[in-house]
């Protein structure tokens, strides 16, 4: 896939989800997954946090859920803010509940790898973004109202 190809793909995806199902989101300001949740709840995406060392709580005034299968349905997209290795039962997780929940799109967060979970999720149908931030991707493709273009030199 050319860059060109994973721009056009994410920005397809940033585009389209509404829904997005955060695993691994923390109740801290300090953490990566707190500001990223910020972030997509102000343009317009609604954040599902799932924890289960919180379930019940509140971050950023969304219910966190303990997993995947008790968070409500619909959500298009499972976001993983967790481990390269926790993010294969968390995809598997995602597969199986797919149909159910309305997920079409898993997104790996930066530094998050799994081949061999994105094989069996695109095998099975779904998107697989690795190794990216959404809120990052959001900024750099110019998807904010009134951003200016990224610089094409």
């Amino acid at each position: 896939m050319t860059s060109q190809d994973q721009d056009d793909l994410i920005s397809g995806i940033l585009q389209t989800v509404t829904t997005i199902a955060m695993v691994g989101a923390s109740p801290k300001p300090t953490r990566p997954s707190y500001r990223v949740m910020a972030f997509l709840q102000q343009h317009g995406f609604r954040v599902i946090p799932i924890n289960p060392g919180h379930a019940g709580e509140k971050i950023l005034g969304a219910t966190v859920y303990a997993s995947l299968d008790q968070a409500p349905a619909p959500f298009d997209m499972v976001d993983i803010f967790r481990s390269s290795e926790a993010a294969g039962e968390i995809t598997r997780a995602a597969i199986q509940l797919a149909d159910q929940k309305g997920i079409t799109v898993i997104w790996m967060q930066q530094g998050v790898r799994n081949d061999r979970a994105k094989a069996e999720a695109e095998a099975a149908g779904l998107v697989v973004i690795q190794d990216h931030c959404p809120k990052i991707e959001y900024q750099r493709l110019a998807l904010l109202p009134d951003a200016p273009l990224p610089d094409a030199r």
